[in-house]
């Protein structure tokens, strides 16, 4: 059979969406400065999908330091992967600094969070090794998992004995060469709760292995510095490998991963997807270095964050609705429903309301349920949040008369 042909016929399970919604459920264009407010097919939207949680992306000196660092340096230098030709003393310099915003000894700048991951996973474990992992961990961990050559296992979500069950099961196995891998996240991004990192790390005392938390929507919002979810629940110290993106708290593409320095050394020289792939360009490297910095100089940023994040929730449980017991910034709200009740929601909002949200159905999430998912930004305001809560003020008919009926049967 060609392929193309078969390719054609087996479109996936968002290949629906992405064909007949184009522009409008997926790959739809928000446009204008990035913040609360954008632009949607030409009108006004208070918006609740994008993770820039501080409102760092849009701020005046990262708009200057972003002008000044493309005119010095253009966006080819440096050219080459770091291990080349590619490194510089920005990049050192960064490096540098996030280890020290995480309080770990070293770090390692990447070029994406999700490639970045993938390789760290691919490169810490053997064939000798195990990974067990969460099993409602991200995509790019279940890809990284896909690519390790390690012997695999999945524990039930934050579920300590289902774990516990697994390294048993591993530590059974073991070799004179063989280690044990846990992988978790800090926060996980769908539905906002934490990874119950506590009670992982006290299992140590039982079981010989390396924990590597993913903190992609921690790192920046998270703990009293923003060091990330590790130090929101006073265990820091006991993760292994800390892994954290740009593209949440830091509104940039990028990624580093923190640990100590025999494993930096180590990914410096088997991370394939840095090895051979160019490094990131100055201005992006220099931005990043801007953005932190404001990062750790506006602690009153995280504050209100919190602040609009608690008033959005409790508006939200105010009017009826059942809103997950989220332990981070990230808000879903969950109703029953099909996926045509998914895309009425995001159309009624953004056309009726002036509101962007954004919603997931099965396959995301199991069939029957709809997931509507705000991220809060320390840029909203009461009248951005008060909008918003009149808006599912005004749809709730639509969504939760089939949540009502599922209760009353």
């Amino acid at each position: 059979m060609d392929l193309f042909d078969k390719l054609e016929g087996r479109p996936g399970p968002l290949g629906q969406f992405t064909s007949d919604g184009y522009g409008y459920y997926t790959f739809p264009k928000l446009e204008g400065p990035l913040g609360p407010e954008m632009k949607f097919n030409g009108k006004d939207v208070v918006v609740w999908s994008i993770n820039d949680y501080l409102g760092v992306g849009n701020h005046p000196r990262v708009r200057q330091v972003d002008k000044e660092a493309a005119e010095k340096y253009g966006l080819s230098a440096p050219m080459g992967a770091r291990l080349m030709t590619g490194n510089s003393d920005e990049h050192e310099a960064l490096e540098r600094e996030l280890a020290d915003f995480v309080h770990k000894p070293e770090a390692l700048l990447l070029n994406f969070g999700y490639q970045g991951i993938m390789s760290v996973i691919h490169a810490l474990v053997d064939r000798n090794d195990f990974l067990i992992y969460d099993e409602l961990s991200h995509a790019c961990i279940v890809d990284g998992k896909q690519l390790a050559m390690a012997e695999k296992s999945v524990f039930k979500h934050n579920d300590i004995e289902s774990l516990e069950k697994q390294l048993k099961r591993a530590s059974s196995k073991l070799k004179p060469n063989s280690s044990i891998l846990v992988v978790t996240e800090g926060v996980f991004g769908m539905t906002g709760d934490l990874g119950k990192l506590e009670e992982i790390i006290a299992l140590k005392e039982k079981y010989p292995f390396r924990l590597l938390v993913d903190d992609a929507h921690g790192f920046g919002t998270l703990g009293h510095d923003g060091s990330g979810a590790g130090t929101q629940l006073g265990c820091h110290e006991g993760i292994d490998i800390y892994f954290g993106t740009f593209a949440k708290a830091v509104a940039l593409i990028g990624a580093f991963v923190a640990t100590e320095p025999r494993v930096i050394e180590f990914l410096k020289a088997n991370a394939r997807s840095q090895i051979f792939a160019k490094s990131l360009p100055l201005p992006i490297v220099v931005s990043a270095r801007e953005r932190l910095k404001l990062i750790r100089e506006n602690p009153q940023w995280r504050e209100k964050l919190w602040e609009n994040t608690n008033k959005l929730r409790s508006g939200l449980l105010n009017l009826g609705y059942n809103v997950l017991p989220s332990e981070s910034p990230v808000t879903p709200v969950l109703t029953s429903g099909s996926t045509e009740l998914c895309k009425t929601i995001m159309r009624v909002m953004r056309e009726e309301h002036g509101v962007f949200v954004s919603g997931v159905a099965y396959p995301v999430v199991p069939k029957g349920m709809v997931l509507i998912r705000l991220i809060p930004m320390a840029s909203h305001t009461d009248e951005h949040i008060e909008k918003t809560l009149n808006a599912f003020e005004a749809i709730k008919p639509i969504a939760l008369e089939k949540l009502e009926e599922k209760i009353s049967a």
